[in-house]
This record gives C-alpha cells, structure tokens and sequence, in this order.
C-alpha cells in the first residue's frame, strides 16, 4: 500500500494520542496530530492526503475549517467526527464536501483505519489511471520514434517485432547514447504489457548499499532512515516491464540476489518476512561486452545465461551512414518548433562535415550539436562554421579529415605550439624532434 500523510485535528490531547498511534500502525501512514483548527489550516502547505477533522474545536467552528480546507485544496478528503450526534448538522457539512461524518465512540479508531485504507486505494488507484494515460498517449510507433533509415537500424526494427511478440527477456548493447532505453520502451510499448507500467532503473546511478532497497523495497525500521515502508522497482512493474539499465554495473552480491529473484519470481523486502510475488518481463541493458565481464569474473555466468534472452545491438551513430542527417534534422526541427523560431536548414559543407565525424557520444550528443547550432546561425541556413564538437574528441576526430603524412604531422606541431605558447624548445622536447626541425618548418610557413 502506498504511504500517505494524515492530519489528525482534535482538541482531547488522550483521545488524539490514541487516534494517532493507532492510525500510525498502518505501515506507510505518516499521522500529524493538532489540537486547533488554526493549526491545522497552517500547515496545509505539507499537502496532507485525507484530514480527520473533530467538529467541535476551541478556536474554530468545523464548517470554518472545512470551508478553508476547500479552499486550499477542493477535492481534499475530510472526515468529521463529532462529540454528538446531530442529524441536519452531518447533512449540511456532507453537502459542503465532507468525505464522511461520524460521532465518537469505541469504534472510531477502527472506522478510521476502514476509511483511511479506502482512500489509500483510490490515491493509488488514481495514480495507476494518470500513469496509464500519460503512457499510453505516447504514440511508440517505433518506426517513426526511432529515427533512420539505415541497413542496422532496420535490423534492429525487425528485432523489436519479434520481441514484442512473446515475453522472452531482451538484452540491449550498445554505447552510451545510441537509444537503449528507447527500444525498450518500443518492445514494451508494442507489447501485451503495454497496459502497465514501464519501469526504468539505472543500477550505475544508485549507491550498491541502496540497491537492493530500490529494487525490492523495504520494509519500515529496515535500517536508518527508513521511516515507511517502500515498494520496490520490481513490485510496481507488475504485469509490466522491468527495465535495468547499465546492467554490468551491478555488484556480484547483488547479482546473487537478483538470480534467486528471477529465478523463482519473487522477492523479500529489506527488513520483512513477506514473500512477494510478481509477473514482469525483464530487459537489461549495458555499454559493456557481458561475455567478456563474465570471462573476467566480473559477472556471473549463470545469471548471464538468465538474462540473454534475445540479443539486440545497437550500433554506434557513425556506422549508420545517413541516420546522421536524418537524425540531425528531425533534432533541428524539434528544437525549433519548441522554441518558436523559423526552421532552420544545413549547407552542403555542414552536411559533410557531421558526415565526417565519428560521434563519440553518440545520438545525444548529435542533439547537443543540433541545439547549439540552431542557436548560433545568424540565418535560417546553419553552415560548418556553426557545427562545433567537443574539443576533448578533437585529436581524434581530426584524422577523419583526408591527408597526408606531412600534413597530419604539420597539424600536431602546430596543435602543439599553440598548446605551449609557440614555446619552441618544449615542442621539440615533448615531441621528441630537433627544434631546428620546428625553425625550418615556420620559416617555410609549413606550419
């Protein structure tokens, strides 16, 4: 059950005590207890999910409250309860938009507990729906998502059919930025499963102390800090799918466990005894060769073999010849339109020169370039002088460009020179030559 945030108003200090420890034994509840209307109105601003409201307080009338609680938030369940029974008096605040009205006695306690959980379901209920609706309206019709219309990327098209055609697990490769996380999101989407949720996890992003918490959950008092009880990654994508990113990453304990959770299904929370079992289909995904991870003891084998499932690879951005520009301007395109600025097209020099480099980042990095750029033209032509890339690729992207021998050893001197503030003799120490060499080479403006 989801955790929600109570406010408990009533002026009998004993009687809100016991209301409060009651309420809290509900694993997830997080219950504040005030003894004035007034109080309560000021803390509105902690957004609590349902409020138990005692009509009768020293300070203000219970309609007064509830008028203001409305005001703050009108869809806001409040629950009177009342030190007497008073027929026209439960009518009226029902009218005003109490959630319910009952007087006090010894089963109060318990009517609480019945209602708070009723209305746990319908936050978490309603949850499901928004999510399902967001999702749902994405149009994943991969195809047009996942931009290109290259030789490998219509491989890869082919292989997203067949896995959304069964529940096999999905093991994604490829470097950073190459779209791993979109085709999973276009097999699960395309799926039976699509109905439910999509649940991501970057096992790289996560401290290996929490992993196991975020993965499987916890249970409340579990270790430090662990104030409710937390459902897991794996309890949520429940008839769904089960997305582990950077995969690689994983510690081989952690791994141990994730075997055994796979292999049978079902998992413990941190701290609990509870079995928990659940149906959901498994992708992985990692920028690493995990054959060569499991031959040098970093990963384990059998849980390799569990995971493989169907193999789909993603290949780097420069071996997919055109995608390149169809890539850059569907990024252009999409920025304009954000932005509100005419659209923007590439000189035959920009074209070539994003044909010629090799992308080291990949996808996102392209969307990085395309970005810029539309900010930097002057025009609604984007030329080469307005494609810039990373200085760190620079010494290895500039061998992309056709030359000579001579002319790649004229470019490191003078890169060199301009590193060292055309410090002759440090050029000619670092670079191992005579620095008559470098003389020669200025004199004849060879550099």
């Amino acid at each position: 059950m989801i955790p929600i945030k109570i406010f408990i108003v009533e002026d009998d200090e004993l009687y809100g005590e016991m209301l409060k420890y009651h309420l809290s034994l509900n694993p997830g509840n997080e219950v504040f207890l005030y003894s004035k209307g007034s109080d309560c109105l000021k803390n509105l601003y902690k957004n609590p999910d349902v409020i138990s409201l005692d009509y009768g307080l020293p300070d203000l009338s219970g309609h007064d409250v509830l008028k203001k609680i409305h005001e703050h938030n009108p869809k806001m369940p409040v629950i009177i309860v009342s030190g007497q029974e008073d027929v026209s008096t439960a009518v009226q605040l029902l009218r005003e938009g109490a959630y319910d009205y009952f007087v006090k006695d010894d089963e109060t306690k318990d009517r609480l507990w019945n209602i708070i959980n009723k209305i746990k379901e319908n936050i978490a209920l309603k949850d499901e729906i928004d999510y399902l609706k967001q999702e749902i309206g994405k149009k994943y019709e991969f195809r047009k998502v996942i931009k290109g219309n290259s030789a490998p990327l219509n491989k890869i098209f082919e292989l997203i059919e067949k896995a959304a055609q069964s529940n096999i697990s999905v093991s994604i490769t490829g470097d950073t930025g190459t779209g791993k996380e979109l085709v999973a999101k276009a097999i699960h989407y395309n799926s039976s499963r699509n109905k439910y949720k999509f649940v991501p996890i970057n096992v790289s992003a996560i401290p290996k102390e929490l992993i196991e918490s975020e993965m499987f959950g916890h249970e409340k008092g579990a270790f430090t800090g662990a104030i409710a009880r937390k459902i897991g990654k794996f309890e949520l994508a429940h008839k769904g799918t089960i997305f582990l990113d950077e995969i690689a990453d994983m510690d081989q304990n952690m791994q141990t466990k994730l075997l055994r959770v796979l292999q049978e299904n079902e998992l413990t929370r941190v701290g609990g005894n509870e079995i928990v079992r659940f149906n959901s289909r498994l992708i992985v995904a990692t920028n690493k060769n995990l054959a060569d991870e499991v031959k040098h003891g970093n990963f384990r084998e059998d849980l390799y073999y569990r995971i493989l499932g169907l193999p789909i690879h993603i290949p780097p951005l420069r071996d997919r010849g055109n995608d390149i520009l169809v890539l850059a301007k569907f990024f252009i395109n999409e920025f304009c339109k954000e932005n509100n600025i005419q659209l923007l097209k590439f000189s035959q020099g920009a074209q070539e020169k994003l044909m010629k480099y090799s992308f080291p980042g990949n996808v996102r990095e392209l969307k990085a370039i395309m970005e810029l750029a539309s900010v930097l033209t002057n025009s609604d032509i984007i030329d080469e002088n307005e494609i810039s890339f990373s200085t760190t690729n620079a010494a290895r992207d500039f061998l992309l460009e056709d030359n000579t021998l001579q002319g790649y050893t004229n470019e490191i001197i003078k890169y060199y020179l301009d590193k060292y503030s055309d410090n002759v003799m440090e050029v000619a120490r670092r670079l191992d030559i005579g620095k008559s060499t470098i003389y020669r080479m200025k004199k004849n403006k060879e550099i």
